[in-house]
């Protein structure tokens, strides 16, 4: 019965999306010229995906095989489900939003509020699509291995399924942040800082490559991401559960989640009807949020009193839940509010530099609340309920995650409604709509990130506590010369992969940047709309950059833990098990730091551009966009990857930790 309500939740789930999937598509598209440029962006992000998709799959196809040849072939089926599963959550919820911004416009010249539902509804799908698929695959690969397959573990099973969604995140996410920050950061500094010209202006050759990668980074990539996150979670709370407590505890765990789906459901109807009754943008959303939560900690509350412990697990569920949400508000201040005009004015009083400064002094401020958050959450989840208790928190993080990424994703679609207005001449209140809208989306995506990066330091450290009992080390030795040489390669790990991010999306920028002069320079008549620009070829630019780029920093994840155990034997134990401790460690604090600076650069700049320290084309201005370009490869590529890193790291050092320490003995 319990595991039922987990497998009809997830697939109310996925006909829900279906569901508001047909409705959105049924509104209207406003005139040719917008449908035009929707066609243009969906055939280009469609485009990047399969290119995307075809790279990705043969290092599925290479990982796969060794997965079979080492461990077994049906943990190798189960990696390759995890990584289709993965890649359909990203693809449909792109597919989706692709068609919900140009709607999103249409209604932007009718009412803010219309808007506001059919981009909300757009984020919804994936937010669905992501909760829906991540239990059913799940649930799946182990009930499929416990009455079929007793030759393999179900905790096996689960292990390689959440390392496809992890292999699928990491190339989404970096090679969709590759994509879309060259061309945000080309379009920017050569359209608004030389050129002079508005955002989404149709003039700008790179603005159709920036378009599509609001969808290929920011919806798919962030699906993708999620989905890791969602189902990296479920892993861990069913892996230390049964090590700890028994068999018994994965019903319980997959009840859990189907509740937060469905109090999930809930709030994401609570926030459209609050849409379309016109409710303030931030209110709506925010409503939807609040509903989920409190409906979730009542129902886990009344389904915890039927197990022995069930209010010690209730008590570690709801903590992780709470820290989560104040994770998101900390976020919230940092990236609006008073540190958003702090910068704003740095950059008006000290220009570009100060601006930089300012922003990275927020970010690092940033840091210190969560991190502190986090501490406590382990500290009170581990004396309610040991280590299944921090499992649990992580688990309570994401047990919304369906409302909470909705949230999330209609940021992007918001973003590319506002583009296609600027593109199509629409009315300025048009714009003016939707960059509310857009506004907000940059908060709640940084809220979003904020929740990711939290739970991920839950998992990772569920996930660890894993590894340590699988490999039976009782404890891990850290004043073991072993432990402590993998801690110091382990906390420079998120750093070599950030940079490497960060060095591809500066190259392809730079191969951008060059693109967009040269047609600056050389089509006659273009600065004066008397030309079209080569759109193609900007897209082109971002494609092959990406493509050529998103590899080598994916590598690091997957070799890393295999380098301890080649060349230390038996010994490789201690040195993975400090290699993870300190990518965890150093990850999570990077990972926050990233983001919240660059959103609040990002944000700086909307400030600068509603009329504030001289508007749009002052100096101020000016300043405000080279800052956000240096946020843009960090909040954008390099730091929500991180979290993926350190939990793909994980994952692959508990499923062949065992093997490995058999065979170089």
């Amino acid at each position: 019965m319990e595991l039922l309500i987990s497998s009809i939740s997830g697939v109310v789930a996925l006909v829900s999306a279906i569901i508001i999937s047909i409705s959105i598509l049924k509104k209207d598209q406003g005139n040719e010229r917008m449908k035009k440029i929707a066609k243009a962006i969906q055939d280009g992000a469609l485009a990047f995906l399969l290119e995307e998709y075809k790279t990705m799959y043969l290092w599925v196809a290479v990982f796969a095989l060794i997965i079979a040849l080492s461990i077994s072939p049906y943990a190798s089926l189960f990696f390759v489900i995890g990584t289709v599963f993965s890649t359909l959550s990203g693809f449909f919820g792109m597919t989706v939003a692709t068609r919900s911004s140009v709607r999103t416009t249409q209604a932007a010249t009718k009412t803010t509020g219309e808007a506001l539902f059919i981009a909300f509804s757009g984020g919804s799908v994936m937010g669905l699509i992501v909760v829906g698929l991540g239990v059913i695959g799940s649930l799946l690969s182990y009930l499929i291995t416990v009455k079929f397959i007793p030759q393999l573990s179900p905790l096996v099973a689960i292990t390689a399924y959440s390392i496809g969604a992890s292999f699928v995140a990491l190339f989404a996410r970096v090679g969709g942040g590759i994509y879309t920050k060259a061309a945000d950061v080309g379009a920017d500094l050569v359209g608004k800082v030389e050129a002079g010209i508005p955002e989404d202006d149709p003039r700008n050759p790179a603005v159709i490559a920036d378009n599509v990668g609001d969808n290929v980074g920011d919806i798919a990539g962030m699906g993708a991401d999620l989905y890791e996150s969602y189902v990296g979670s479920i892993t861990a709370a069913i892996i230390l559960g049964v090590f700890v407590l028994g068999e018994s505890t994965s019903s319980f765990v997959y009840t859990i989640v189907g509740f937060g789906i469905l109090s999930s459901i809930i709030g994401i109807i609570s926030s459209l009807i609050a849409s379309k009754m016109n409710v303030a943008p931030q209110k709506a959303l925010n409503f939807g949020s609040i509903v989920a939560n409190i409906l979730a900690m009542v129902v886990f509350f009344v389904f915890s009193l039927k197990y022995q412990n069930g209010l010690n697990y209730f008590a570690a569920i709801v903590s992780g839940l709470i820290v989560g949400l104040l994770i998101g508000f900390i976020t919230q201040y940092y990236t609006s509010e008073k540190p958003v005009k702090e910068v704003a004015k740095s950059a008006s009083v000290g220009g570009a530099a100060t601006t930089i400064l300012s922003g990275m002094a927020v970010g690092m401020e940033s840091s210190f609340l969560p991190l502190l958050l986090i501490a406590i959450v382990i500290i009170i989840a581990y004396k309610f309920s040991g280590l299944f208790g921090i499992a649990l928190a992580g688990l309570g993080m994401l047990s919304t995650l369906g409302v909470s990424l909705s949230v999330d994703a209609y940021g992007p679609i918001a973003d590319n409604a506002g583009g296609i207005a600027e593109m199509s001449n629409l009315p300025h209140t048009v714009r003016e709509k939707t960059d509310v809208l857009d506004a907000l989306g940059n908060t709640t995506a940084a809220m979003g990130k904020g929740f990711a990066i939290g739970s991920a330091a839950l998992t990772a450290l569920a996930l660890f506590s894993s590894y340590i009992q699988t490999m039976k080390m009782g404890s891990l030795d850290i004043i073991s010369p072993y432990t402590i040489s993998g801690m110091f390669i382990g906390t420079s790990l998120p750093f070599l992969f950030s940079a490497l991010a960060i060095v591809a999306v500066s190259r392809t920028a730079g191969n951008m940047v060059e693109e967009v002069r040269r047609q600056f320079r050389e089509i006659s008549g273009l600065i004066l709309g008397k030309a079209d620009p080569d759109y193609k070829t900007c897209v082109a630019i971002s494609t092959k950059g990406a493509l050529r780029n998103m590899v080598l920093p994916s590598l690091i994840a997957i070799v890393s833990p295999f380098v301890g155990f080649i060349v230390l034997g038996a010994m490789g134990k201690d040195f993975t098990g400090g290699l993870l401790a300190g990518a965890l460690l150093s990850g999570v604090i990077l990972a926050i730091y990233m983001a919240n600076a660059g959103a609040v650069w990002d944000n700086a700049k909307k400030y600068i551009e509603q009329g504030n320290y001289g508007g749009k084309g002052s100096e101020a201005h000016r300043a405000s966009v080279v800052g956000d370009t240096v946020g843009d490869p960090l909040k954008d590529t390099a730091g929500p990857s991180i979290n993926i890193l350190i939990k793909l790291m994980t994952t692959i050092s508990l499923l062949f930790g065992p093997y490995l320490v058999k065979f170089f003995k």
